[in-house]
């Protein structure tokens, strides 16, 4: 796998760079290879005390982003570079960020992302033994959504800020802290207020690393194949979680016990990430550092401090405002939604409505995350070569017409092949819908932009699953169907209002 992940990120970390520029302009993702201005505030605040370099550059005339008003006028002096060196640009580039450094953080991000997919796929083998334990219905069961569905929400205005005061490797120290404080609890079987308490641990501290992991593969040279693996490694997870958890509780171990797993990876995640995020701030690339701060000395002349609480704020209102993100987080809420009420609720609708076994059908649900994870794989880089927009709109389309016959068809194992369809054909979409964001967004609000479409986005991933529990109740689980078809539809209609993509100047 190391290989694989070198292999993507040498585009990035080995050409020569004779013009930053036009390495910022010509980035063939439309996304530029340097890191993102909040990056620039990170490694400025951290090196505050250095002395400043000097950077002497030809006038190219290009346009950079519009950085925002808190990074400094001058860069300071990077590790390795001597203090008050005026430093000229070599024509071949040296000092930029090494491969290996990439390459293990990349890996870092699929790992904390597959760690998420054992935790989001496990409620839907979970659930029915939940029900027993605690002698509770569909709609009570479906607080453990909205629980994690608050931790999501409020993550979104703090993302930013825990980085800018922690730095990138603390702040993932801090969000697997909080998942491995939710799994403890969980482990214990407290009473269900409390399993319910758990699941805002979870979703506060997977909604932090889920906006950084999508900043820093989505700023990668080949952002979609990047996003591809993220989001490949969350389907891995999310296909392995219901094999494990069905296996256990049908021989008789206690639910709570899965997360024994969960603990483990949260843990591991923690030292893995500290190590290879460490000296994330100080190893962007000098060059492109320069080009960036040369733009940023011309267009900011208050010298705001970016670490104010207003500047933050005035990101966050700009990132609200923004016609993508408010897209976006409509589209990632449906998007959610769907996926996790077909992971959630497709065991019960099988055990209530067509007689499955409990101890067989279980395992249903790893057939749908397996689905997604051949998807991310093997789909998104022929969604990249047709076109993400209109990919998407054909996955989705797809995807319809495979829920229906999940729906309508009257036997246990036409509709688990169905349901995996479902998942291959969704399994793209998240990644294809990530790139595209990160090109139509400023650079400027792009951190808080994606952490509030990450956040209000995969909020859909508790309130759909939760009326959908509630429905249920009355109803029955076969309201899942019409509740994800029409999600598939609002899907469609956030999607085509997107702007149209140009490519950047930058």
């Amino acid at each position: 796998m190391s290989s694989t992940f070198g292999a993507l990120v040498h585009i990035e970390s080995h050409r020569p760079i004779s013009n930053p520029a036009a390495v910022v302009r010509k980035d063939k993702q439309g996304i530029a290879g340097a890191p993102s201005d909040y990056e620039l505030e990170q490694w400025n605040n951290q090196n505050q005390k250095s002395a400043r370099v000097v950077v002497s550059m030809p006038n190219s005339g290009y346009q950079t982003p519009n950085p925002p008003s808190d990074i400094e006028s001058q860069p300071s002096t990077p590790r390795g570079v001597s203090a008050g060196v005026r430093e000229t640009i070599p024509p071949s580039g040296a000092a930029a960020l090494s491969p290996s450094a990439t390459k293990w953080r990349l890996l870092s991000c699929c790992l904390m992302n597959f760690a998420n997919g054992l935790n989001d796929s496990a409620p839907g083998a979970l659930i029915p033994y939940i029900e027993a334990d605690y002698s509770i219905g569909y709609a009570v069961v479906s607080l453990v959504f909205v629980a994690n569905a608050l931790g999501f929400i409020l993550a979104a205005p703090v993302t930013h800020a825990l980085e800018s005061r922690l730095g990138r490797s603390k702040s993932y120290a801090v969000s697997t802290t909080l998942l491995a404080a939710g799994y403890v609890i969980l482990i214990c079987k407290p009473p269900f207020p409390a399993v319910a308490a758990s699941f805002f641990f979870l979703g506060f501290g997977m909604a932090i690393n889920l906006a950084l992991n999508n900043v820093f593969c989505a700023n990668l040279a080949n952002s979609t194949a990047a996003l591809g693996f993220l989001h490949g490694a969350y389907g891995i997870g999310g296909t392995i979680a219901p094999l494990i958890a069905t296996a256990l509780v049908s021989h008789g171990v206690r639910w709570s016990f899965y997360y024994f797993l969960t603990l483990f990876m949260s843990l591991f995640n923690m030292a893995f990430a500290v190590w290879a995020f460490y000296h994330y701030e100080e190893d962007l690339p000098v060059q492109l550092l320069a080009a960036l701060q040369q733009t940023a000395s011309q267009n900011n002349s208050d010298g705001d401090d970016g670490s104010s609480p207003a500047t933050k704020t005035k990101l966050l209102k700009q990132a609200v405002k923004n016609k993508t993100t408010r897209l976006g987080a409509l589209f990632i809420f449906a998007y959610q939604g769907a996926e996790v009420s077909i992971s959630g609720w497709v065991v019960s609708f099988l055990i209530s409505y067509r007689h499955g076994d409990p101890s067989h059908v279980g395992y249903v649900s790893a057939g749908f995350w397996a689905g997604i994870t051949l998807g991310r794989f093997l789909l998104s880089h022929p969604a990249h070569r047709v076109g993400e927009k209109l990919a998407v709109v054909l996955l989705v389309a797809g995807a319809v017409a495979f829920q229906l016959m999940t729906w309508l068809i009257p036997n246990v194992v036409g509709e688990a092949v169905s349901v995996a369809i479902v998942g291959l054909l969704l399994g793209p979409v998240y990644p294809c819908a990530t790139a595209v964001f990160s090109r139509l967004l400023p650079r400027p609000i792009q951190m808080s932009s994606l952490s509030f479409i990450s956040a209000l986005g995969s909020s859909g991933g508790a309130v759909a699953p939760f009326f959908t529990g509630l429905l249920a109740q009355n109803v029955g689980t076969m309201v899942l169907h019409p509740i994800c078809i029409g999600l598939y539809g609002v899907m469609v209609v956030a999607w085509l209002f997107l702007p149209k993509i140009h490519k950047r100047s930058e």
